[in-house]
């Protein structure tokens, strides 16, 4: 029986995309040596999207965009564009190292 999900994200610069998602967007993480970082991930749900070609995405949900936007702000994190109501919920997207751009939004079906 599946019993969870492990998603991989691929970064220019690991290292530095680890130190991000644990010291600033807080996830908890254990090294499982030389650094290497797992983030055990409160909670998770999965879609499926409809779409021309194959391919993932990773965002990520919270229960008060302007306030987690706030947050983020305020520890210099770079939002590349303002919160917009998107019918499903209001989503914005940051920019983390390594080149990666992560999706955030507040969604108005119930989680």
């Amino acid at each position: 029986m599946i019993r969870g999900m492990h998603g991989m994200l691929y970064s220019t610069d690991a290292a530095a995309t680890r130190t991000f998602f644990r010291d600033i967007l807080g996830f908890p993480a254990t090294d499982v040596g030389e650094g290497w970082l797992i983030f055990d991930m409160p909670e998770a749900d999965l879609g499926v999207h409809p779409n021309d070609a194959a391919g993932f995405h990773v965002s990520f949900y919270t229960d008060d965009i302007a306030a987690t936007v706030a947050n983020l702000e305020a520890k210099g994190v770079r939002f590349t564009m303002p919160v917009e109501n998107r019918g499903f919920g209001l989503v914005t997207h940051f920019e983390a190292p390594g080149g990666l751009e992560v999706q955030l939004y507040q969604p108005f079906y119930d989680k």
